[in-house]
């Protein structure tokens, strides 16, 4: 392998991907890009007469203001500052973001304030239950939208061929459903126990808890997770973990 470690990343083949690369080289890395998420919207916006609207993605933000919905007199909820960035572009006043930046976070923000209150819930189709489910426990009304959902791409799996070969370094799993697809592009190529192989040679790094959790489940052994459930701060640590090994 070249002196410059060989990273995969799964993110949607837009900006985010093109960030990612970005990121990656920036700190001495090679970006080996592997969408394994495609976006189809549903052209659904959130159900007007909630006193809370939760958006958990900046694709969600920009599909709903592009389809020309805002808030009105919602307390507006994002999952993380990306998210709340894209509100904020769109001109709306964001307010409330968790300190940490998951489900479990927006529940632990929201848990004593929903009780009797409605909560409209707008994301895709692979949003976690954790978040609808710990606000119903709370005592919310909680409405679900499904924004958009994701499909595996049918070009995915580049970065599977090169696990099962031993050419990766690292790889930054940024969600559940990208180690899902990378399991499902590994075994129809018939390679799920080499590229398994190969993961375990590399530095696995997993953008929060519940994401760890779906790879640990499918028998990927994770090294990294970081603080803060950013891709800057995954990709850096994955990075970082790679260089301490080849010291």
């Amino acid at each position: 392998m070249s002196d410059r470690p060989r990273v995969a990343v799964f993110r949607p083949n837009d900006e985010r991907i093109e960030s990612a690369i970005e990121t990656l080289e920036s700190i001495g890395a090679t970006a080996v890009p592997d969408p394994m998420l495609e976006i189809e919207p549903t052209d659904a916006v959130p159900e007007s007469g909630a006193e809370f609207v939760i958006l958990t993605s900046k694709t969600g933000v920009e599909l709903v203001s592009a389809a020309g919905w805002g808030p009105t007199t919602e307390t507006l909820c994002c999952i993380g500052p990306k998210t709340a960035a894209a509100c904020e572009a769109a001109g709306w006043a964001v307010d409330l973001v968790p300190d940490t930046y998951t489900s479990r976070g927006l529940v632990s923000l929201l848990v004593d304030r929903v009780s009797g209150q409605t909560v409209e819930v707008a994301r895709s189709d692979h949003g976690s239950p954790v978040l609808t489910d710990g606000l119903s426990d709370a005592g919310a009304l909680v409405h679900e939208t499904i924004l958009y959902r994701l499909t595996r791409p049918a070009s995915a799996g580049r970065s599977v061929e090169l696990a099962a070969t031993n050419e990766l370094d690292g790889a930054a799993f940024t969600s559940s459903l990208t180690v899902e697809h990378f399991i499902e592009a590994a075994v129809e190529r018939g390679i799920k126990d080499e590229a398994l192989a190969g993961l375990d040679h590399a530095v696995v790094g997993a953008i929060g808890p519940p994401t760890a959790e779906t790879a640990a489940a499918l028998d990927i052994d994770v090294d990294i997770v970081p603080t803060e459930a950013t891709f800057d701060r995954l990709a850096t640590a994955v990075v970082d973990r790679i260089n301490e090994r080849n010291i």
